[in-house]
């Protein structure tokens, strides 16, 4: 083993112990080669080792596999990314008719097009499973007008998979494996649980009763959630799906998939982002984000108890992907440190969080208050000499759920960040790092809190 591999394999042993997860896996691309670092067990109750072929579920690192399947449709000609949805999917109905008409390809691609976060609603696991998800967007009322401001849909996305499904007559898991999966020999990248169950897979955990991990019981989202974040792949798969997102768009085998052009038009800014974790600007599904002068590409996911990291920085070659198995409080701590590490011990890029500002009593009277979406709640509190955010399911979701859900974020420290954008930092518990701003009506009141690129509209002051 060589002295790179010691390295990571200690900071993936030393940094899992130190936040508590189960289990961890860490790839990195660097000066041509590929480093492994994995440490740990599938579960808790059935453990088995990690290893860099061990499935994980995915999140939202789906999404870039459904735009980049779709890119290669634009490619082909058989898709336009300023054609309106309606054209390929005629049967789109929402509540406001002029926004279903006007919703473009790409603004479901750049988290544009005015659709909330996410849509409580399992349409079952059959081959029509997107198509009834689909049906039941007529509930969901639009945050803003197409094209008004960015904000991060899981709905947006499973209607983009919709597309591909029309487009190419197929199911969407069938499409992208045609259209990705098979041609780059991502022979260890699924979305059914018939295909993972076979292979050597991670569990999810949570923070038990005893305060120690335990088995999250839900293992991933319903079938009609798998564009926007159904996959499950390996540390390995995903390290080659990165570099083929570095190089000219041919596999490692030498066949041609996509144009570099094509990539390349990926990682170009369509919309610029403010107060957020997600990055400075979202490209074509990708977060783009500069750190210490240096500009990455990337995409994070959660599942229940189980979190995903991907980033690529184009102009040095380079690729982290960072994988666990606990809930927020280890593994979105785990995965934000073994970036962090990597960025810094490879290229000597530096990645901090900014400082907030001392306590103001009047800016936090004015910011607290519960924020809501159609999942969750934020209750934002005064407490003491500094404000608090604590992060919930609402309730007639989770009692309408017939799963186990991930549980509730306790309140944690929040900090108002320097300048005149109403950013803010969460400075503790499970979301620590994570980054948000207020939005304000025309007469300077507040009307919502943006967290990690989802919109939260509030529903109530603070009464206290």
């Amino acid at each position: 083993m060589s002295g790179e591999q010691d390295a990571l394999s200690e900071f993936a042993e030393a940094t899992a112990t130190k936040y508590g997860v189960p289990g961890v896996a860490v790839g990195v691309w660097v000066d041509g080669r590929e480093i492994y670092g994995c440490h740990g067990v599938t579960s808790v109750e059935n453990p088995l080792p990690v290893d860099e072929d061990t499935l994980f579920v995915l999140g939202s690192v789906t999404k870039p596999f459904t735009a980049t399947a779709l890119m290669r449709l634009v490619a082909e000609g058989r898709v336009e990314l300023d054609a309106p949805v309606r054209r390929y999917v005629p049967e789109l109905v929402l509540p406001d008719e002029r926004a279903a008409a006007e919703i473009t390809v790409l603004q479901l691609l750049n988290h544009t097009a005015g659709l909330d976060w996410r849509m409580s609603a399992d349409t079952g696991e059959g081959d029509d499973a997107l198509a009834a998800y689909v049906a039941k967007m007529s509930e969901v009322e639009l945050i803003a007008p197409p094209g008004a401001r960015a904000s991060y849909s899981q709905v947006g996305y499973n209607l983009a998979g919709r597309i591909m499904e029309r487009v190419t007559g197929r199911t969407y898991e069938q499409a992208v494996a045609s259209l990705l999966f098979e041609p780059l020999g991502l022979s260890n990248t699924f979305f059914a649980t018939g295909d993972v169950m076979t292979r050597r897979f991670a569990v999810g955990h949570n923070v038990g009763e005893d305060g120690a991990p335990a088995v999250a019981r839900q293992w991933k989202d319903s079938r009609g959630n798998n564009p926007g974040g159904g996959g499950a792949s390996s540390v390995a798969d995903l390290l080659r799906w990165a570099r083929f997102h570095l190089g000219d768009g041919r596999a490692q085998d030498g066949s041609r998939v996509m144009s570099a052009e094509a990539l390349r038009r990926m990682r170009e800014r369509t919309v610029e982002l403010r107060g957020s974790t997600l990055g400075d600007a979202f490209g074509i599904c990708w977060f783009l984000r500069d750190v210490d002068g240096v500009r990455t590409v990337g995409h994070g996911g959660s599942a229940n108890g189980q979190f995903t990291e991907l980033l690529i920085v184009p102009e040095r070659d380079f690729a982290v992907v960072a994988m666990s198995n606990a809930g927020p409080e280890g593994g979105l701590a785990f995965n934000q440190a073994a970036v962090r590490w990597a960025l810094e011990h490879y290229l000597g890029v530096v990645d901090r969080d900014p400082e907030p500002l001392p306590h103001d009593e009047e800016r936090a009277v004015e910011v607290a208050g519960t924020y809501a979406n159609d999942m969750m709640t934020l209750t934002i509190a005064v407490e003491g000499d500094g404000l608090t955010i604590a992060c919930a399911i609402k309730p007639e979701i989770r009692a309408a759920a017939d799963t186990e859900l991930p549980p509730d974020l306790p309140p944690a420290g929040l900090g108002l960040l320097p300048g005149d954008t109403d950013a803010y930092i969460v400075t503790g518990g499970g979301l620590k790092g994570q980054r948000g701003f207020f939005t304000r009506d025309e007469s300077g009141v507040i009307t919502g809190a943006d967290l990690a690129g989802r919109l939260f509209q509030r529903v109530s002051p603070d009464s206290e």
